[in-house]
């Protein structure tokens, strides 16, 4: 009870009664109390009536003539939410993407892509100019 005491010094030195206070809340907002207040009107993500008609369509092949409204609004938050975590997924992976290590000191290259195909690409234009002068050679001798 120590700390219950320490608030009603504090309130009781501000010139609060807290039991005034707690009765005059429950009188005058008693209709408020215990009920439930959204801020926003429950909508569904996708539109109704299409959804209805394709979910009648399936429900008819297995048998099924009635689907009530709730089963389309938890179908649309459903692919409400589901939407929402690929998008949330993809967002990481992007970011990973972007994500550089060239300057982390924990990382160190292992290989140099880039500097392996200009290596090989020299090594193809050094092949083909040796190629190219012995056919000039070979064009040479045949020549004389």
């Amino acid at each position: 009870y120590r700390d219950d005491d320490d608030i009603n010094d504090v309130a009781s030195m501000a010139g609060v009664n807290l039991h005034e206070e707690s009765a005059r809340i429950m009188a005058t907002n008693s209709d408020l109390v215990g009920t439930q207040i959204q801020s926003c009107k429950d909508e569904p993500f996708l539109a109704a009536i299409p959804l209805h008609k394709r979910i009648l369509e399936m429900a008819k092949k297995l048998g099924i003539t009635d689907v009530p409204a709730e089963v389309v609004t938890f179908i649309s938050h459903a692919t409400q939410n589901r939407l929402r975590t690929v998008i949330e997924k993809v967002t990481v992976i992007t970011q990973h993407r972007m994500e550089s290590y060239k300057d982390d000191e924990w990382y160190e290259q292992a290989t140099d892509v880039r500097s392996q195909l200009k290596f090989f690409e020299q090594l193809e234009r050094l092949e083909k100019q040796r190629k190219d002068e012995q056919e000039r050679e070979i064009l040479l001798k045949a020549a004389k």
